[in-house]
């Protein structure tokens, strides 16, 4: 018995799709290791204490990447920010962007006390 055509396209499909989910948790975990450096100001996944700096969790990617870019370029005046954008390539902007707009906002996680 031959395979029909469509039988043909339909497993090409489902094979793709076994191959392609494992390269795009690899860009996640990518985006997010990336973002990490992030955390340390901006909150763990872009949730700020307090709101200083801002909380970055769920903004829009492109207003973020913009930021980024504009930090990057000098055209945004920074304490820091412009010299953390200069580390990054535009790819790897536009990954942390992604990453932080995929992120649910809300409050930060409160700290763990101290003894326990």
């Amino acid at each position: 018995m031959n395979p029909t055509p469509n039988s043909v396209v339909l497993a090409l499909v489902i094979a793709g799709g076994h191959i392609a989910l494992p390269a795009i948790a690899a860009d996640a975990t990518h985006a997010r290791s990336l973002a990490a450096t992030c955390f340390t100001c901006h909150g763990t996944d872009g949730r700020s204490v307090g709101g200083v700096p801002p909380s970055i969790a769920g903004q829009d990617k492109n207003y973020l990447l913009q930021q980024m870019q504009d930090f990057k370029a000098g055209k945004r005046p920074a304490t820091i920010m412009h010299q953390h954008a200069k580390g990054y390539t535009d790819e790897q902007l536009e990954l942390i962007a992604g990453y932080f707009a995929s992120v649910e906002p809300g409050a930060a996680a409160p700290a763990p006390r101290a003894g326990y």
